[in-house]
């Protein structure tokens, strides 16, 4: 089948493109065109072509959906940094230009083709918001509750892609992360008793390439995710992560405690349809140890530093910091003797 992949350059594009050549499918990519970008697409040589180009722009979308028989929407402005430099929770009128009004653009480019193709949108389980209050085990049918804007976008775009009168699948994904990893304050936003399920990219990519030729998925709403050797409690990720790098867990007050959007899924369905939980975060950590090869060791030598600078981002932290350094002030004072200016 022709595919066509939006954001194909990204975390789980990457993937989802190399997973569609090894299923015989010739693949469309379109993206951004930054240098970076650039650079991936020539990991691929002549085995996709590539279009570059803007969802904000409807010309753009009619020339990358000409000739397709599926459309894979991944592009989408996320929390932090994405392939824009922009984060959709800092910049979320130019997020909804991109995610939203460009989901439209897209979807009013494939309704114009004389052979309609059917679209694959990628959604994530953020849309159901904090459920640390739940039972384990979130469902397709359960009520969405979106908390941010990235969030509200992708729950918006879900009722685009069902109201356009198209074949569709939506799928919903729990955490991928890339092998690119930027440690950052974000990180820190997560408790660490937070339910998460993680997936990693390389079945990401898998569930989308069986889904683009599976006869059973066109109308669902699918739930993505590692499965049960994936479902963690953030702190046991976000450990395994730090050890691995060579850092080290990090304190516990370095971390929120507000409830975050994240949770284990109900991907027995999914799994049963699409055949892809295949890695764990063990297979992550090992790759990604791999790739960092000497630059390890160096971290390992710069540890403390390293430390120091990432609890500096925290601002739990530094809340955490300032408290303990008052205590002994204000321990002081009351033990004070009084005097006559004190009465």
């Amino acid at each position: 089948m022709n595919v066509l992949v939006t954001g194909a350059f990204g975390n789980i594009g990457m993937s989802t493109v190399e997973a569609l050549l090894e299923r015989g499918h010739a693949v469309r990519c379109f993206d951004l065109p930054t240098p970076t970008n650039r650079a991936k697409a020539l990991r691929f040589g002549n085995r996709v072509e590539v279009v570059w180009g803007d969802l904000r722009r409807p010309e753009d979308t009619l020339a990358a959906v000409q000739g397709m028989d599926v459309v894979v929407h991944l592009a989408f402005l996320i929390p932090k940094l994405s392939a824009m430099g922009l984060g959709s929770e800092e910049h979320p009128d130019i997020a909804w230009a991109v995610n939203v009004d460009g989901t439209h653009n897209l979807l009013n480019a494939m309704r114009a083709q004389p052979k309609r193709p059917r679209i694959v949108f990628i959604s994530s389980y953020h849309v159901y918001g904090p459920t640390e209050t739940l039972p384990p085990g979130r469902k397709p049918a359960d009520p969405v509750n979106p908390i941010e804007h990235y969030a509200r976008h992708k729950v918006a775009c879900e009722w685009l892609v069902k109201a356009s009168g198209l074949e569709w699948t939506i799928l919903r994904f729990a955490a991928a992360f890339p092998y690119s990893l930027t440690l950052d304050p974000y990180m820190f936003q997560v408790p660490l008793k937070n339910r998460m399920e993680f997936l990693h990219t390389l079945d990401a990519g898998v569930a989308v390439a069986n889904a683009v030729s599976s006869p059973e998925v066109w109308g669902k709403t699918l739930l993505i995710g590692g499965g049960p050797r994936c479902q963690l409690y953030y702190g046991e990720i976000v450990k395994t992560i730090l050890d691995a790098i060579g850092v080290g867990m990090l304190p516990e007050e370095a971390f929120g405690t507000t409830p975050f959007a994240t949770d284990w899924l109900d991907t027995e369905e999914s799994e049963r349809l699409l055949h892809y939980q295949r890695h764990t975060l063990e297979d992550y950590t090992r790759e990604l140890r791999r790739r960092l090869g000497a630059k390890r060791w160096l971290i390992r030598l710069a540890r403390p530093w390293v430390r120091r600078m990432l609890l500096k981002q925290s601002p739990y932290w530094r809340a955490h910091c300032a408290k303990a350094k008052a205590r002994p002030v204000a321990g002081r004072l009351r033990s004070r003797p009084a005097t006559t200016g004190d009465r």
